[in-house]
């Protein structure tokens, strides 16, 4: 059995070691959920219901020390650690009154009757990504659990600490064993397994598009069921008429967030031409303002970058014309200052390419035909955002778009009761909200004759 070194990405020291599954342990893990699956499939609903409150409420009891293993973990500053656990308490919450909703239906036929039943899939299996380990594990478990699957969840190798912890607290909690299972180790094993263990029904990925290409890929062997959640290039599209002040003193948390490892990063900005001047000159004041230190601090805006590796990545996207950057801590840690690139063209890397880091490239545009043509031109579409006072532009706009989420005056995508998912390239399903339910159980029908 191999391990894996933890580290802290804002001071680069040793925060644990952790022991990874190989190929048996994680095909005993399997055989274990599958067996689960038996019972807990047949659990009355009002008591699967009362279990999932009962695993919220533990989770909102370890808050502080849930956030301060994602501060220690990922380098997510406290704000956004304590909203994250919070997030997860909402999303237990929120699916434990779908046990006793999963509605089927009755149509009518001639000669009897016609009913419709959702039943759950089976062992379910979560591949978590490390940009938000603790929100995006919630949103794949708690649904699956709630339609009766079993689920099987495979966190980052980078930040595996909060989903082990949420493992541990759903036995505390009276989830019984099995049923919820967490298991550190590679992609390549794990994830791999996953794909290929016939045991395992569908396969919820959170990730890069190239990965995502290749489990839907190996999925189709026992098609096998697929969500996923992938790329994104966002855009933030602010027109003349709209609050520029506002636009622009909002616009550093909606790319910057979480150092900008954030596949709804509005990392393209479009601002009408007319108002590039205004916009830019209130922009760089805010950008500045943006406070990047200690995580741990509850002033802090934003933390480091997860990896070194990362940082290498996002520092090949720094050799494009420069308008302006804030600020960032120095030595030890992977940190970045917030950057605003001024692309020659729209082939330019860093307005194409998903930077994952706190980049933002900006261009201009002349009117909202064109506003439309540049924010489409893209492989992805998963959020965006809309300046405008015009209600009739913010309309035709948000239908013209073609991305899974759009905010308008605001850079609001995700709320754990509306759904999240993304057109083109980012992704295939949807996650949260009453949607993502239908993702996890399949509808059977029956017939009944009178005779």
């Amino acid at each position: 059995m191999s391990t894996y070194d933890v580290i802290n990405p804002a001071t680069e020291k040793l925060v644990t070691t952790i022991e990874h599954l190989d190929l048996s342990g994680t095909d005993a893990v399997i055989a274990r959920a599958a067996k689960a699956f038996e019972t807990w499939r047949h659990v009355a609903p009002g008591e699967r219901g009362k279990m999932l409150r009962r695993f919220a409420d533990v989770v909102a009891e370890h808050k502080e020390e849930l956030a301060q293993l994602e501060i220690a973990n990922s380098g997510h500053t406290r704000g956004n650690a304590l909203w994250e656990v919070d997030n997860v308490v909402n999303v237990l919450t929120y699916y434990s009154a779908a046990p006793e909703r999963l509605f089927g239906r009755q149509i009518p036929v001639p000669g009897g009757i016609d009913v419709t039943f959702k039943e759950p899939l089976g062992v379910v299996a979560v591949i978590v990504p490390w940009n938000f380990p603790m929100p995006i594990a919630g949103w794949g478990f708690a649904p699956a659990l709630a339609a009766g699957n079993t689920v099987v969840l495979k966190p980052a190798e980078y930040t595996p600490l909060t989903a082990m912890k949420l493992g541990e607290l759903a036995l505390l909690a009276g989830i019984p064993e099995g049923v919820f299972n967490v298991l550190p180790g590679k992609g390549s094993v794990i994830g791999a397994r996953f794909v290929t263990h016939p045991a395992v029904r569908k396969v919820v990925f959170t990730g890069s598009t190239e990965v995502g290409k290749s489990i839907m890929a190996g999925c189709a062997d026992q098609v096998k069921r697929v969500t996923l959640e992938l790329g994104g290039k966002s855009s933030n599209i602010i027109f003349a008429d709209a609050d520029i002040a506002k636009a622009a003193a909002s616009a550093p948390g909606s790319v910057f967030d979480n150092a900008g490892q954030d596949c709804c990063a509005r990392s393209r900005i479009l601002i009408q031409k007319s108002a590039f001047d205004t916009f830019m000159e209130h922009f760089e004041v805010a950008v500045k303002k943006f406070r990047v230190e200690d995580p741990s601090l509850a002033t802090a805006d934003m933390g480091p970058l997860i990896s070194k590796k990362q940082f290498d990545a996002v520092s090949s996207f720094l050799d494009e014309p420069v308008a302006f950057t804030g600020s960032a801590p120095t030595g030890a840690g992977y940190w970045m200052a917030p950057t605003v690139l001024l692309p020659k063209n729209t082939q330019a890397r860093s307005w194409r390419e998903e930077v994952f880091g706190p980049v933002v490239s900006v261009m201009t545009f002349e009117d909202e035909a064109e506003g439309i043509a540049m924010a489409n031109d893209s492989e992805y579409g998963l959020s965006g955002s809309i300046w405008t006072r015009d209600v009739g532009r913010a309309l035709r706009v948000s239908r013209a778009i073609e991305t899974g989420n759009l905010s308008v005056n605001s850079h609001s995508s995700v709320r754990f009761w509306t759904p999240f998912g993304g057109f083109k390239q980012s992704g295939l399903g949807r996650e949260l909200g009453p949607d993502a339910l239908d993702s996890f159980t399949e509808v059977k029908n029956v017939f009944i004759s009178n005779d």
